[in-house]
């Protein structure tokens, strides 16, 4: 019996390949849209594999985390560029699943019978921010501090459980070494354990409804997922990995001074980009709205948009009709014009 027939007996990967054979992929003008879902499973992929290095040498104790991370960056062989790898593709993993989300959206993919992919494909945004967010205190440098100090602030302000968040997220009243230990848990164990069932689950759906075309759109073909569109996924997978290794060599990123409690927060202190745009409009609004606090009723308004969010597939009816509505890619316009209008005027009032 030859290996391949052994093998087969045992993983039946000849069904598999079979199943990927007879899958089709819709070709039309926007099917480059396609591989923003493969543009961000290889950047999560990166984070797996380069997280891992890094977690052999990290040390979560406020003592020892900035050091830690000087040792990886300064005596580790290659380890600068393994940090520098790792939270590029980091930022790059957050950019590619807002891109799958708006292809998705403004492509009406979430419409029948296709609920549960756009639900989970939200979840698993939510996760990629969270990741971001409880990373970036990890280096325990001053900058992390300070806006891991704001951020926890903005999460306080949540209607009825704002408190209680501030603390569970904290392990406390103040940014301790405790808030270090509960971010790093979180950052390497809840997390990856929560993306890991999201993630299986999201391929799983569009396995088995396959990619949705765009209403409105004309299809003009269809080509298989396996092996054509597969071998062009992985053409861009190449690309996107030698693009990160010279943005990481020419660019890497700075490690900054070790966090002091006690010292002052920065001058012109704000988040990474991708929540600046939160950030900037909390900022804009008066201290007083119709006698709340201005930040709290901010906080409220956006908690309600990311329900609206995760619920558009029960409130776009049109598309459950397979019709394209004006005021649906209208409001989708507006939301993402006010969050690139609101992280411009963040870069440009904090220059």
């Amino acid at each position: 019996m030859s290996v391949r027939n052994w093998l087969n007996e045992r993983l039946r990967y000849e069904a598999a390949e079979t199943f990927l054979e007879k899958k089709e992929v819709p070709v039309h003008r926007y099917a480059v849209s396609y591989y923003t879902g493969g543009i961000t499973l290889f950047f999560f992929l990166i984070q797996v594999f380069t997280g891992l290095l890094l977690l052999m040498y990290y040390r979560p104790t406020s003592d020892a985390a900035f050091e830690s991370v000087r040792l990886i960056i300064s005596k580790v062989r290659f380890g600068w560029l393994i940090r520098s790898v790792h939270v590029w593709s980091g930022n790059g993993m957050v950019a590619a699943v807002i891109l799958h989300l708006l292809a998705t959206f403004f492509g009406r993919a979430y419409r029948k019978p296709r609920e549960l992919t756009w639900i989970s494909g939200v979840a698993l945004l939510a996760i990629t921010l969270a990741f971001a967010f409880t990373g970036y205190l990890l280096p325990w440098n001053t900058l992390a501090y300070f806006a891991t100090q704001v951020g926890t602030e903005i999460a306080g302000d949540v209607p009825l459980v704002g408190k209680a968040l501030l603390v569970l997220l904290r392990g406390g009243e103040d940014i301790t070494e405790a808030t270090l230990s509960r971010f790093f848990g979180i950052h390497v164990a809840i997390l990856p354990a929560l993306i890991t069932l999201l993630l299986g689950l999201h391929l799983l759906l569009v396995q088995i409804h396959g990619m949705s075309r765009p209403i409105s759109v004309r299809v003009t073909g269809s080509e298989r997922f396996f092996p054509e569109f597969m071998l062009r996924d992985f053409i861009v997978w190449v690309a996107l990995l030698g693009g990160l290794a010279v943005i990481a060599t020419l660019v890497p990123w700075p490690l900054g001074e070790k966090a002091d409690p006690l010292a002052p927060a920065p001058a012109g202190l704000r988040p990474e980009w991708y929540f600046l745009f939160m950030f900037q409009a909390l900022r804009m609004l008066p201290a007083r709205i119709l006698g709340l606090e201005g930040e709290m009723v901010g906080v409220t308004l956006f908690a309600i948009a990311g329900v609206v969010l995760l619920l558009v597939p029960f409130l776009d009816r049109w598309a459950a009709r397979e019709r394209s509505h004006p005021l649906v890619s209208i409001l989708g316009v507006v939301a993402l014009a006010f969050a690139v209008v609101m992280t411009a005027l963040a870069f440009l009032t904090g220059l």
